[in-house]
């Protein structure tokens, strides 16, 4: 992002991020839920044409998190690409249309997001009872 960027999303980035109490904090001060937080904000803000998130959502609250799915739905409306690494099958059934399976580390399964989660389902529960 350019200086003109910043500051004409700064107040929005910081408001997203909820961190507008600690702006005369040092950012080494802040926790590391604190430091995700204002990582997403800034990514969701850059107008990407993909965006990669990793596991982003198991931090923070349940607000923080909400607003989260929200940016993303609206990425995602935008005509743009979110590439979503998770563990959470909801995420995975209520933002994407196509998934991938990798188990570890081998493309295990490629197809419809519920495509894809009916057949972890399936082998998980299979896995369990094998061990």
């Amino acid at each position: 992002m350019s200086r003109r960027e910043i500051n004409a999303k700064f107040d929005e980035i910081i408001g997203f991020a909820g961190t507008e109490k600690f702006l005369e904090t040092a950012i080494k001060h802040y926790s590391s839920g604190m430091n995700v937080r204002l990582a997403f904000a800034v990514a969701a803000h850059l107008n990407p044409e993909i965006l990669i998130i990793d596991e982003v959502l198991a931090v923070g609250d349940a607000e923080f998190q909400q607003k989260c799915f929200a940016k993303m739905n609206e990425v995602i409306n935008s005509g743009r690409t979110i590439l979503l690494v998770t563990h959470s099958m909801e995420m995975i059934t209520k933002l994407c249309q196509h998934a991938m399976l990798i188990r570890e580390g081998r493309l295990e399964k490629i197809g419809s997001a519920g495509e894809v989660v009916d057949y972890y389902h399936a082998t998980s529960e299979s896995l369990v009872e094998a061990t």
